[in-house]
């Protein structure tokens, strides 16, 4: 790898996967640490953050990565892991947003307590971690925010409604045009990515329970 990101600190937030296999999260903060970055792991469950960063020893090396659980939709928690990464490192370069729930069903079928947990989860966390972050970015200067969205963002598939995973991740491109109007002057970019369907552990559970015809279908908080 060209060492690109050497001297750089990022936080990979949903950097375990949500069952056996690669998830996004998983794969970013490893690329990171293969070009050279201090990765600070962070998962709703620690287990599989802890898994990321032993895969990651196991290629790089000791004292590359540290494992944190964290609820990217609670602000203390998101205080928390911000804290403990500046005292670990002194510096976050960059933020990489990776969590992400989907739940079936539009308009109707949908419940107001789903629609507000997807937004919890989808939205309202990038939104956390981005206040407390941008902050230490602006006094050094500099900094990278990487907003996961999808092309679900931009078009509705055919047949199967996700009505608020659909919304909350248009509502993540918005966010992320704010703030890089905001900050580009500061020296902070902030960018938003729009995958497509990938075979992660996350598409393995949905298609599992889509084949099963539940009515809501509900994942973990990392891909």
């Amino acid at each position: 790898m060209s060492g690109k990101l050497k001297d750089r600190v990022a936080i990979v937030v949903g950097a375990g996967s949500s069952g056996p296999g690669w998830g996004n999260g998983k794969c970013t903060a490893i690329t990171f640490a293969r070009e050279g970055a201090k990765v600070f792991c962070v998962d709703l469950k620690r287990a599989a953050a802890e898994e990321t960063v032993e895969l990651i020893e196991k290629e790089v090396g000791k004292d590359v990565a540290v494992a944190f659980e964290a609820n990217a939709s609670h602000n203390v928690s998101v205080k928390a892991m911000v804290d403990v990464c500046m005292a670990k490192w002194g510096r976050i370069d960059i933020l990489d947003n990776n969590v992400g729930i989907g739940s079936q069903g539009g308009p109707v079928e949908l419940s107001e307590d789903e629609w507000h947990r997807v937004f919890d989860v989808n939205v309202k966390s990038f939104f956390l971690t981005a206040k407390h972050v941008l902050p230490i970015m602006e006094k050094q200067g500099k900094g990278a925010i990487v907003n996961v969205s999808s092309i679900a963002s931009i078009r509705s598939p055919k047949g199967i409604s996700y009505l608020a995973y659909n919304a909350s991740k248009g509502a993540v491109n918005s966010l992320t045009m704010a703030i890089a109007s905001q900050y580009a002057e500061k020296g902070i970019r902030c960018n938003a990515i729009l995958p497509g369907l990938m075979h992660t552990p996350m598409i393995d559970f949905l298609a599992e329970q889509y084949a099963k015809s539940e009515k809501i279908i509900t994942r973990p908080t990392r891909r």
